[in-house]
């Protein structure tokens, strides 16, 4: 017989505290092998967590609300019943290291333990002692397309673990027979022009920053240490204007088409969608087109449109509204939003003509979008006309990337969105 301690889990490689959003179960109840235990707020998302151990929830140390540091007993499963009251009567409300153990039961046996997300293994694989370990939107996807999760072996996620892109892929191996395919795609979205909301401001006191807004403090203050320089660029954007309209019925949303247009110009330039380290250039295998969302409850995230240039434009809008949704009710996975390699950051929506952006930790580029304006321009004959105009600015990390290089991305960038729009649909 033992008791198990339980720990605050690291939920990401950058989380240094976790908040206790709600446990799910309570002192008493049993608690089973890989069952969800308690809701943790990380850095930037609510993430489930389950036990790696059978037992009875014994004592809470963080209580919901309160936050703990990555490492800190916040939990006392017991083996038995009947160590529930002796593993209540051993609780202490200090910290306590991974390594510390507690002291022996009434057997002599002593144990740790840790929580375990629901979406990471232990050994690497998705598979775990016979469950599969996936992500939600996996799983629902995976339903919608008829997809046996038991038959992909290991996932692209972090550890193995299967996500949404696995599903897609593994739904594009199985439907060789379908000789003709139509997408279902939702009707288009309303776009909500309204700022954020905010936190009602009481004069005279001080407002706590929330775990989010400090986890996007620590990335700006980490921002400042790299040298940047900014380069910026105007783009016609009649041809885009146009085809968004052909495709805004079918569910293609304006995020999405900019995001392809970046992914697809990044092909060209894979310097740009590169990033810095000690050892030399790091070249990313995939490009992975970050999106700066507002939060309702103050601070940002960049939900990730993975492999976006490979991704079809219908694909893409779905991906990302359903980021989008699951961003603002907390409920990204980590590489859904911290596995970007390449960030766009468009307040072009708010009226916004032009500004700066700072540039994400461990990424090499951030694109800046201003709104679209009707502008009176001359053309080549000296004729004038009016044209849809939009600047954008590029702010990038002068240690791998320079003037010129930043240049002749905008110059491509532009020549796409300006002449070559449907290669967007390809």
């Amino acid at each position: 017989m033992s008791i198990y301690e339980v720990f605050m889990p690291a939920l990401s490689s950058t989380m240094t505290e976790g908040k206790i959003v709600s446990w799910a179960k309570s002192p008493g109840d049993k608690v089973e092998k890989g069952e969800t235990v308690v809701v943790v707020e990380s850095d930037k998302a609510d993430m489930d967590v389950e036990s790696f151990y059978e037992g009875y929830l014994a004592h809470i140390i963080v209580q919901a609300g309160e936050s703990a540091p990555v490492g800190q007993a916040i939990a006392f499963i017991a083996e038995t019943e009947a160590e529930i009251a002796q593993a209540a009567a051993q609780a202490k409300p200090t910290a306590q290291t991974l390594e510390q153990p507690l002291e022996k039961t009434t057997n002599g046996a002593t144990a740790t333990a840790t929580l375990q997300t629901t979406t990471v293994s232990q050994n690497g694989s998705n598979h775990r002692e016979g469950r599969i370990v996936a992500s939600p939107r996996a799983k629902k996807l995976a339903k919608e397309l008829k997809v046996d999760l038991s038959s992909i072996k290991s996932g692209s996620g972090p550890f193995g673990r299967i996500v949404a892109s696995d599903i897609e892929a593994a739904a594009g191996k199985v439907s060789t027979t379908t000789t003709t395919v139509t997408p279902v795609v939702a009707p288009a979205p309303s776009v909500t022009r309204t700022a954020p909301a905010t936190v009602a401001a009481v004069p005279g006191t001080t407002t706590p920053f929330n775990t989010l807004q400090n986890a996007v403090n620590r990335n700006m203050v980490a921002s400042l240490a790299v040298p940047v320089f900014r380069v910026s660029y105007t783009i016609t954007t009649d041809a885009l204007d146009k085809l968004y309209k052909q495709l805004k019925s079918k569910g293609v949303t304006m995020s999405a088409l900019l995001a392809k247009a970046v992914a697809v110009t990044l092909q060209k330039h894979p310097l740009l969608n590169a990033s810095y380290s000690d050892q030399g250039i790091v070249y990313h295998p995939s490009i992975n087109i970050a999106v700066a969302v507002a939060m309702d409850d103050g601070g940002l995230i960049t939900p990730v449109l993975q492999g976006a240039d490979q991704t079809d434009i219908y694909s893409l809008s779905r991906n990302w509204k359903s980021l989008v949704d699951r961003a603002r009710a907390k409920q990204l996975q980590p590489d859904e939003y911290s596995t970007g390699t390449f960030t766009i950051s468009n307040l072009g929506m708010f009226g916004v003509d032009t500004f700066d952006a700072i540039l994400p930790p461990g990424q090499g580029s951030i694109l800046a979008i201003g709104a679209s304006r009707p502008q009176v321009v001359a053309n080549a004959e000296g004729m004038f006309g009016v044209k849809q105009q939009m600047q954008v600015n590029i702010t990038c990390d002068h240690r791998i990337i320079y003037g010129a290089h930043a240049a002749a991305f905008l110059q491509d960038l532009a020549k796409l969105i300006e002449t070559d729009t449907q290669s967007l649909t390809m």
